[in-house]
């Protein structure tokens, strides 16, 4: 039987001699979404970079719904839709230039483009030079070039980077969205609350060592509210925790795909 989901099986990245990355293993199943939670250089990147083939695992087997990453690299790949960290479009371009340039890339139409631009809130901005963009707009962007083809897998590096509170809220609705689709999704962040609200898993990761991995169910069970917050202080005691939200509230609408969700997000 064909395996599903996403399959990491002792994977683990050394470069000259150090381990950046230790053996780990998980399995990211259909329309499951795991948070990477760590400070920064803890690995993070490097785990998902190695799950979209920039880099290279010095052992171990990844799988893709029974593709093996090595052996069907192609065909691996084409699952996945992929949001980098840092920002890499052509400041020249319009958005809606940028996201069809994708589209024709992914064998994808002009309309899925404007689709995705419409998800994320750039419609009205599509015309616009990506050079004018703030960074909040920008991680849109990203995110939904990363969208396009109804990929099996969203692989999301820094997601919430730069998105003010309005968009944090609409960022879990899309995601929560997508899940529901039975598209996975596997993204670090430094933004605890996203992770607690959307996420299914959460794994965290200290100096290339996955410390600890468990349901959101299983932190709530023994911290209570807020679980991811207290975990990163009891795993993180010397580091100062992200910014945790206010009481205000604004409301958020998102439509992906011809549906409207709708969130209350705090400002």
């Amino acid at each position: 039987m064909t395996k599903t989901g996403l399959h990491m099986m002792q994977v683990e990245k050394t470069i000259g001699g150090k381990t950046i990355v230790h053996p780990f293993d998980l399995h990211v199943e259909p329309g499951q979404v795991v948070a990477v939670c760590g400070g920064n250089g803890a690995g993070k990147s490097t785990i998902l970079r190695m799950i979209v083939g920039i880099t290279q695992p010095s052992s171990g087997t990844i799988e893709l719904n029974g593709l093996n990453l090595k052996e069907h690299r192609v065909k691996y790949l084409q699952q996945i839709g992929y949001m980098p960290d840092h920002f890499n479009f052509s400041a020249g371009l319009t958005a809606s230039e940028c996201m069809r340039f994708y589209a024709s890339l992914r064998g994808r139409t002009a309309s899925e483009a404007d689709e995705a631009l419409q998800a994320v809130g750039l419609h009205e901005a599509r015309n616009k030079k990506v050079s004018v963009f703030s960074k909040g707009m920008q991680q849109r962007l990203l995110f939904a070039q990363a969208m396009l083809g109804k990929p099996a897998l969203l692989v999301l590096d820094e997601p919430t980077n730069g998105l003010d509170p309005y968009w944090m809220g609409a960022f879990v609705e899309l995601v929560k969205t997508i899940k529901k689709e039975g598209i996975s999704v596997i993204f670090s962040t430094h933004q605890l609350q996203a992770a607690n609200e959307v996420a299914d898993r959460a794994i965290f990761v200290i100096n290339g060592k996955i410390v600890r991995s468990a349901t959101i169910e299983e932190y709530r069970a023994q911290y209570g509210e807020l679980a991811l917050h207290r975990a990163f202080s009891e795993l993180f005691p010397r580091q100062q925790q992200p910014e945790k939200k206010t009481e205000e509230t604004s409301s958020v609408t998102v439509t992906i795909r011809g549906r409207e969700s709708r969130n209350h997000e705090h400002k």
